[in-house]
């Protein structure tokens, strides 16, 4: 996962998901989704999108876009409405994965400064509190 950030960032010179999805070719787009979706990710036509809550906070929209981006990244292929109607797959641990991938996508070539905490990073770095268990 790690070289995979590493890579994407270096090719695109910045870790901002909005660019990289964007250079990758993903359409981004914007939607009421309820009360519990936050942003989800589909192909269809051989286009990929990213769908993200229309009135999300700017931190959880950059947020949800690494996160979805995420899923493009690591899990290929895959559709999580299929894998939840369909199958047995643990469909949380590909949530967890593409969790982890946004917040070391948010925090790439940033480190700890002196005497500052790991959620002092994370949140100078815009990744929400409830995200920072995906930090380790």
């Amino acid at each position: 996962m790690d070289k995979l950030i590493l890579k994407l960032v270096r090719n695109y010179k910045t870790n901002d998901p909005f660019v990289i999805a964007q250079g990758l070719g993903i359409h981004i787009r914007y939607a009421d989704l309820g009360e519990v979706t936050r942003g989800l990710y589909f192909k269809k036509l051989r286009r990929r999108f990213i769908v993200i809550h229309n009135r999300l906070p700017e931190d959880w929209s950059r947020f949800v876009c690494a996160h979805e981006l995420g899923h493009d990244r690591l899990h290929p292929g895959f559709n999580r409405f299929w894998l939840d109607e369909q199958s047995f797959f643990n469909v949380g641990k590909y949530e967890r994965q593409a969790s982890k991938f946004a917040v070391r996508l948010l925090t790439a070539g940033d480190a700890l400064s002196l005497n500052e905490t790991v959620e002092e990073l994370l949140m100078r770095n815009g990744v929400p509190r409830e995200m920072h268990k995906f930090y380790f």
